[in-house]
């Protein structure tokens, strides 16, 4: 199959915005060092051992449980690692989804109430103005976010203007949920999402 766009621009995965941690590799010496230091510390406890006395409940230790709502950032690092069905490289980066594309209605607050409905709009780029496989790019990023994001998330995907000659098409198509559901019944075409969705973390 020949590709739409052979030479696409590529950027470093590593200057994607992202909040994912990321690997560090340690040395086997210093990872020994460190391990001895670990082993051969004195243990500070937090209370007696063997006490009756219950953990302390401090802002310190509840702050790594703090519930924190889901932003724009979440959402680039859930499908900035969708594969490109054309090329061995992710949606991230070829730039078809860019974090300032992606918006959350009503913008994400601690406080809010967990049943809201709340609208995340997706625009994507494709690498030339005549891609074939946008759908199916939009199509991947919709599945990725309904799998991985609460029921009352509705995500809306569709081609930024100005960047595909028939956007009004594509986003016809994207936002007909009929059309969306009926396509996952395709088995080829599941099959071609499916190994989009298998890059992801």
């Amino acid at each position: 199959m020949e590709k739409d766009n052979a030479n696409p621009t590529i950027l470093n995965t590593s200057q994607l915005p992202t909040r994912q941690r990321k690997r560090r590799t340690v040395s086997l010496k210093g990872a020994a060092d460190k391990l001895d230091e670990l082993l051969l510390q004195k243990i500070d406890y937090p209370s007696p051992p063997f006490s009756d006395t219950p953990w302390s409940d401090d802002a310190e230790s509840s702050d790594e449980f703090t519930v924190e709502p889901i932003d724009e950032q979440e959402i680039f690092d859930l499908i900035s690692t969708i594969s490109d069905p054309e090329h061995p490289l992710s949606l991230g980066q070829l730039a078809v989804v860019n974090l300032p594309d992606i918006h959350i209605n009503p913008p994400p607050t601690v406080s809010a109430d967990p049943d809201t409905l709340t609208r995340v709009l997706v625009k994507i780029t494709p690498t030339i103005t005549h891609c074939s496989l946008a759908t199916v790019i939009g199509l991947g990023i919709r599945v990725r976010l309904e799998q991985a994001l609460p029921p009352n998330y509705r995500i809306d995907v569709m081609i930024k203007e100005g960047t595909h000659s028939q956007d009004d098409q594509v986003n016809k198509q994207l936002a007909d949920k009929e059309r969306v559901a009926a396509a996952m019944e395709n088995d080829t075409l599941k099959g071609v999402i499916d190994k989009m969705l298998a890059t992801c973390v």
